[in-house]
C-alpha cells in the first residue's frame, strides 16, 4: 500500500460538510466520504467529542487520519471519522463547548480552528489492503467490534439494506423488539441488533450467512425471520419481564416454533419460578420451561457450612458407595431433587464422591 502524508487545514477539510443523519456524511468539497459502507456509525460520547475540540483550540497534536484514494479521484475515510464528524458538528453549530457555540467565538478564535492543520495520510491500495489496514488502525480508541469488521468485508446491496433495518438509531428492528417491553439487548448503531439476528438465523455461523447473501439485493429474508421470532415470543410469553431482554430467543424459536404450547400454563410456571429463591438466574427460566434443562437456572449451590454439616453427619462416607473420602474429594447433592421441590437447605444436602455424583447427574 502506498501512503503519503498531507497537512490540510480544517477549513478545507470541512468545506461542504454535510451530515445526512446516519445515511452518509460528506466533506472536502464533496470529495470525501467520511462514512463509507464499512465504517461504523458516530459513537463518540460528549466527553470524547469535546476533547477533540479542546485539543484543536489548544493547538495540541491530534492523532493522524487516513484517507483512501478512490479510482474516481475522491476519498474514503479509513480512520478519523469520529474526530472529523466532531469537528464538523461543532463548526456547524450542533453543540457548544463551555457554553459557547462556534458562532459565539471571535473571528480570531474561529480562524485558529479553521487554520489548524490535520495530519492526513492518503492511501492507495487494493480492496484487501484497504480492509487489512482498516482492521489494524482500528485496534485502539473506540475499537471496531466483530460485527463492524464483518461489515467491512461483506459490503454490498444486502448489507446496505440490512443496516437500514437493524443498524440505525430507532431502526425498524429496534422499534419492533422494544414495542411492549425490551426483548433484545444492545445498541443498533454498534451493530448489535444485526449481529444477534444473524447469529439466530444461522446457528451462530454469521460469516457464512453474510458470505452467502452478500450480493442479494435486499435483506428481506433476515428481516422477516426477525419479525417471526419477536411475534412468536410475544405470543407464547404473554407477560413481559425485564429479564427477557437477555434471552437468546432465536435459538428457542428455531427449536420450538412448531410445537403447541399453552401460554397461560407457561406463564403460571414462570411466575412460580420467579419466586423460587433457589433459581439464581431468572432470565434462564424462559429457556428452562421449554427445554427442561436445569443448567439455565443456575440453581443455588449449597454453602460450605452446609457441605461440612452433611459431611460430618455422614462421617466422611459417600452415601452411595459407602467409601470414605476427604471433603475436597466430594460434592454436594440434593437428597430430594430440586425439580421435585427439593430445596437447597442443610437437611436436603448429602455428600457424594465425585464419581457417584457425576454418574447420578449424568455429567
Amino acid at each position: 500500500m502506498k501512503i503519503e502524508l498531507n497537512k490540510i487545514p480544517i477549513r478545507k477539510v470541512i468545506e461542504g460538510y454535510k451530515d445526512s443523519a446516519e445515511e452518509g456524511v460528506m466533506a472536502y468539497n464533496g470529495k470525501l466520504d467520511i462514512r463509507p459502507k464499512y465504517q461504523r456509525e458516530f459513537v463518540y460520547k460528549e466527553k470524547q467529542r469535546n476533547a477533540v475540540i479542546e485539543t484543536i483550540k489548544n493547538s495540541f497534536p491530534l492523532n493522524v487520519m487516513y484517507w483512501m484514494i478512490r479510482e474516481d479521484g475522491g476519498y474514503e475515510m479509513l480512520d478519523g471519522q469520529q474526530r472529523t464528524i466532531s469537528i464538523g458538528q461543532y463548526v456547524n453549530g450542533d453543540f457548544s463547548l463551555n457554553d459557547r457555540y462556534f458562532h459565539n467565538l471571535t473571528k480570531e478564535e474561529q480562524d485558529k480552528i479553521f487554520d489548524y492543520e490535520l495530519m492526513i495520510y492518503f492511501c492507495e491500495g487494493t480492496d484487501k489492503e484497504r480492509l487489512d489496514w482498516f482492521r489494524i488502525i482500528n485496534t485502539y480508541g473506540e475499537k471496531v467490534n466483530d460485527q463492524e469488521i464483518r461489515n467491512a468485508v461483506y459490503t454490498g446491496p444486502w448489507l446496505s439494506d440490512a443496516k437500514l433495518k437493524f443498524s440505525k438509531s430507532n431502526c425498524a428492528a429496534y422499534r419492533l423488539a422494544n414495542d411492549g417491553g425490551q426483548l433484545v439487548s444492545g445498541t443498533p448503531i454498534r451493530q448489535e441488533y444485526l449481529e444477534i439476528a444473524l447469529f439466530w438465523i444461522n446457528d451462530g455461523q454469521i460469516e457464512d450467512y453474510m458470505a452467502k447473501h452478500q450480493h442479494d439485493q435486499n435483506a428481506e429474508k433476515l428481516w422477516q425471520y426477525f419479525q417471526d421470532v419477536i411475534a412468536w415470543v410475544r405470543k407464547i410469553f404473554i407477560n413481559y419481564r425485564r429479564e427477557m431482554n437477555s434471552v437468546q430467543w432465536g435459538e428457542l424459536y428455531n427449536e420450538f416454533k412448531d410445537k403447541k404450547m399453552s401460554a397461560s400454563k407457561l406463564e403460571a410456571e414462570i411466575k412460580e419460578l420467579m419466586q423460587d429463591e433457589d433459581v439464581t438466574k431468572k432470565s434462564g427460566i424462559y429457556p428452562y420451561v421449554l427445554t427442561r434443562d436445569e443448567k439455565f437456572l443456575n440453581i443455588r449451590a449449597f454453602t460450605d457450612k452446609q457441605k461440612r454439616e452433611a459431611y460430618e453427619r455422614q462421617k466422611g462416607k459417600c452415601v452411595k458407595c459407602k467409601k470414605r473420602f476427604d471433603i475436597e474429594e466430594m460434592e454436594a447433592d440434593h437428597i430430594k431433587p430440586w425439580h421435585e421441590s427439593g430445596k437447597t437447605v442443610a437437611v436436603n444436602c448429602q455428600m457424594l464422591c465425585k464419581q457417584d455424583n457425576r454418574t447420578k447427574s449424568g455429567k
